[in-house]
């Protein structure tokens, strides 16, 4: 019986390949729309949260089950709310005209990790020149997620990044210059991005809407962001919602090679 049970499991069809290949794919989709996020963070504080529900389980811990149970049982409607921006990315990605390739699918295929790298020199001198001017900008380098959500608000330009391009972008006068900047490894994606703002109180007052984007964006991706100051002409740049105020293009080239480069 059990020789017949283990080769009735083994008795596998091409429809059961299919459905691997199926569930593999979305995980793998899902996992590029949360990556970088504090979605993805959140995913793994809820699969904790039910690992200590079925450890307090099985030591029959009646009352804390029970507790942990109630959590449980409304988990549906909890990951609707935590996760609606994903989402409402995820259908939005469905609903693209050539999802495939937007996907990526041949994850196999490597690129030269010099492709991958933002030309930082570029932007460092953007930034020093847009600093002497007191021309306000708002840069976002994306890191492991590429912030197709946020592109979307804005013009999409899909240019080689070019500290020409940048200063362009950001003078005055141009219709492009309200709005941050996302840059996808070498390529400047879109321009007058619209970015969510941090709600936090403990901002300090000088800093502006820029500041409070550049803070908010961070709070919840893994980009990098780089603000220069209309009034003052200061350069700050931001990671993982903590800003670093008034530095040289020295420490901004550092800071960045030590992100992108080593």
């Amino acid at each position: 019986m059990d020789v017949l049970l283990f080769l009735d499991f083994l008795n596998i069809n091409i429809f059961d390949l299919l459905d691997i290949i199926l569930v593999t794919l979305l995980f793998y989709l899902l996992y590029r729309l949360i990556r970088g996020t504090a979605a993805l963070n959140i995913f793994f504080g809820l699969l904790s949260f039910y690992i200590l529900w079925k450890l307090v389980v099985l030591f029959r811990m009646e009352l804390l089950s029970e507790l942990l149970g109630q959590f449980i049982s409304v988990g549906i409607i909890a990951l609707i709310i935590v996760f609606q921006p994903e989402i409402r990315q995820f259908l939005l990605f469905l609903g693209t005209n050539n999802p495939l390739k937007k996907a990526n699918f041949l994850i196999w295929k490597e690129r030269a990790k010099s492709q991958n790298i933002p030309k930082i020199n570029a932007i460092v001198k953007a930034c020093t020149q847009m600093s002497a001017s007191f021309t306000g900008a708002l840069i976002i380098i994306t890191r492991e997620n590429n912030l197709e959500e946020y592109t979307q608000t804005g013009e999409i330009i899909n240019a080689q990044t070019s500290r020409e391009l940048i200063e362009t972008i950001f003078f005055k006068n141009t219709p492009l210059h309200d709005g941050a900047l996302i840059i996808n490894q070498q390529t400047i994606v879109a321009a007058r991005c619209i970015l969510p703002v941090s709600q936090r109180e403990n901002i300090p007052s000088y800093m502006g809407l820029r500041h409070r984007s550049a803070i908010g964006i961070t709070e919840i991706t893994d980009c990098i962001a780089i603000v220069v100051s209309e009034q003052t002409g200061t350069i700050s740049y931001c990671m993982g919602g903590e800003m670093t105020p008034k530095v040289s293009s020295e420490i901004l080239k550092s800071f960045l090679e030590n992100i992108y480069i080593t």
